[in-house]
């Protein structure tokens, strides 16, 4: 088995905004596994928030994949999981990527897509919200309108500025028949989050997602306190361990695969909430199919899916899952994830 990296600086197709900044490129790294005459594919769009840069990473893999060619097979996951968190351990967003691969090399490696690997339930699928980014009211209204007529029904807005109810009113009158989920990004203290959830509320908002900073679980608790609407814990659930400290603080946890660390990952802190009778979301950042599309596979575990990263880039060398309006069809997948190069897309050397 021997692998190689490659990296890229993929455009946005309008500049993504959240409240600690606007993104206008996504820096993804790609692991690219081959074993017998067969190529898995694992990326990672890392991010500073989590200590991680596309840089750090792409520095790292290289010895990573050396201890994933001395193991040899692709179907040894446990094992190669466990020496890279060994030596790696503060690294999830780089180790993400090689899990990622390994699991798309395996399955292949069988002739079989992820999801039947995994024995799970292609019509568990659940929809994936398209996200809309912080930006004007005027263009997020545009924004959420085009995302309507492109078949989305469900639409997560981004908030956390000075003016977020001028933004969000945008786009509840430009989709007035979208369900609307909102996300903070921990830009609120609870007081001004308390606030806001009567209104969001009100509005017939269905889940506010991480209305304070990440370390206040006691302000997240008194947020879930304050309102029936679902709250869900996305910077502060990183890894299955984060499930205790926040299961009486929220409703629901967002398990991304690249602040966890990958797959096998992501399964246990699924599994840890289900235990804590907690809902689950499968979500990602701004990133390429080469990581959504291994996403893709895992969220018939989850309740709730926001897996339109790769839906954001102007361009992608990889193409995925297909997507017919707002769920993906696993059944198209004929054996991994489903990820092959695109075709058009002019890459690196």
């Amino acid at each position: 088995m021997n692998g190689r990296v490659e990296r890229y600086d993929l455009p946005i197709s309008t500049p993504f905004g959240i409240a600690r900044g606007t993104s206008e490129t996504s820096a993804t790294v790609v692991v690219e596994l081959t074993h017998e005459g067969t190529t898995g594919y694992g990326g990672v769009t890392p991010s500073a928030y989590y200590d991680e840069t596309a840089t750090s990473v792409a520095e790292s893999l290289p010895e990573m994949l050396a201890v994933v060619e001395r193991i040899g097979d692709p179907h040894a996951g446990q094992r190669i999981e466990r020496r890279l968190h060994e030596q790696w351990p503060d690294e999830p967003a780089a180790r993400s990527a090689v899990s990622i691969a390994l699991a798309d090399l395996a399955a292949r490696h069988l002739d079989t897509p992820l999801y039947r690997q995994w024995g799970l339930d292609p019509d568990r699928m659940p929809q994936t919200t398209y996200t809309v980014g912080i930006d004007s009211p005027e263009r997020m209204a545009e924004k959420a309108e085009a995302a309507v007529d492109a078949g989305f029904s469900q639409l997560k807005v981004k908030l956390g500025t000075d003016d977020d109810r001028a933004r969000f009113e945008a786009v509840r009158e430009a989709a007035p028949g979208a369900a609307i989920r909102v996300d903070a990004n921990a830009a609120w203290d609870a007081e001004s989050a308390i606030v806001a959830a009567g209104w969001l509320e009100d509005a017939g908002v269905t889940m506010l997602e991480q209305p304070v900073a990440a370390d206040d679980i006691e302000g997240l608790a008194r947020v879930t306190d304050s309102t029936t609407m679902p709250v869900c814990a996305d910077e502060s659930c990183v890894t299955a361990a984060d499930v205790p400290r926040v299961a009486d603080a929220c409703n629901v946890v967002n398990a991304k695969l690249v602040k966890c660390g990958g797959v096998r990952a992501a399964k246990r802190l699924v599994h840890a909430a289900d235990a804590h009778r907690l809902s689950t979301m499968l979500g990602c950042m701004v990133e390429s199919n080469a990581s959504i599309a291994a996403a893709v596979h895992l969220a018939p575990l989850f309740d709730y899916a926001d897996l339109d990263g790769a839906l954001l880039l102007d361009a992608d060398p990889y193409e995925g899952v297909p997507i017919d309006g707002d769920r993906f069809d696993l059944r198209a997948v004929e054996s991994g994830t489903g990820v092959r190069p695109t075709a058009a897309f002019e890459r690196p050397g």
